[in-house]
């Protein structure tokens, strides 16, 4: 099997889904445009999507309060400190950086919902 999609109920969906879309490469593959408002986002490949949606029937998780290592959504990033710059200029907030001995370079951040994200740039690259 191959993954389609991971959601995420949030508490304004069209917002974060503009956000997504503006400064993390993504593009709107599909949307309502009435509650709950859910917008599939495709990631630059175009073979993985995110789904951001608010449901009622069950609460937004608080994301800023869950530590990141419970739940992050990770990209691929080259540029991890430039693109550091760029999202904190657009409202993100600086969580914690590692560097291995591998060459990875992982950088921590939070969207400015909270909802933890980390740029990966990989020493071995983990995916083709």
């Amino acid at each position: 099997m191959k993954i389609e999609h991971f959601a995420f109920n949030v508490a304004d969906p069209v917002a974060v889904a503009g956000w997504y879309t503006k400064h993390c490469d993504m593009r709107v593959a599909r949307s309502l445009d009435r509650p709950p408002y859910t917008h599939f986002l495709a990631d630059s490949s175009g073979q993985v999507m995110i789904e951001i949606y608010n449901n009622p029937s069950d609460q937004v998780p608080s994301y800023g309060d869950m530590n990141p290592l419970l739940l992050h959504l990770a990209f691929v990033c080259p540029e991890p400190e430039t693109r550091r710059a760029e999202l904190e200029k657009a409202g993100a907030t600086f969580v914690d950086e590692v560097c291995l001995d591998d060459g990875s370079h992982l950088v921590m951040m939070r969207d400015p919902w909270g909802l933890a994200i980390q740029l990966c740039k990989r020493g071995q690259p983990m995916l083709v």
